[in-house]
């Protein structure tokens, strides 16, 4: 009866550390399971910021191309400017020689006109006091065929100092 009793504590003792066992086993086993659950969280983190960060590298290198691009307008568009702004400076010089030339060509028009007058005028001077000489007529005749036919030019306007 002894060893019945003796056998019967020991199997409770065994009972009673089986179910400690089992309790402290699911205990474990669920830590498990939580930590597995947080690594595999940690893990899809690191998966999700690995591709985060690929993204951000390929975005930096778009932005930084990008800045290229944009730089190398932005010279572009200043170059262009500038040569616009030659082209006008340019532009208003020849202009400014262009009005400068037609003032010449008008002055000198108005000094031709007043030298043809000027010519006939003594022609018509020495052929009233020469008689009718046919060499003075045909000098006449060439003279007012050299008239220009185009627009009147402007009158000679002559600066006197005083």
């Amino acid at each position: 009866e002894m060893k019945v009793d003796e056998l019967q504590r020991l199997l409770a003792g065994m009972e009673e550390e089986r179910r400690s066992l089992v309790a402290e086993m699911k205990d474990s086993e669920a830590e498990l399971a939580r930590l597995r659950a947080v690594e595999g969280a940690k893990l899809a983190q690191q998966d999700r910021s690995a591709q985060l960060e690929k993204e951000v590298a390929t975005l930096r290198e778009k932005i930084h191309h990008l800045d290229d691009m944009l730089k190398s307008q932005q010279r572009k568009v200043r170059q262009m400017i500038e040569q616009l702004q030659n082209s006008k400076t340019v532009i208003q010089a020849k202009d400014s020689t262009i009005q400068e030339l037609k003032e010449r060509v008008s002055y000198l028009e108005a000094e031709n006109l007043e030298m043809h007058d000027r010519i006939e005028h003594l022609i018509e001077k020495q052929v009233s006091r020469g008689g009718h000489s046919s060499r003075a007529r045909s000098k006449s005749e060439y003279v007012s065929s050299k008239r220009p036919t185009g627009p009147k030019p402007l009158p000679l306007i002559r600066v006197v100092e005083t």
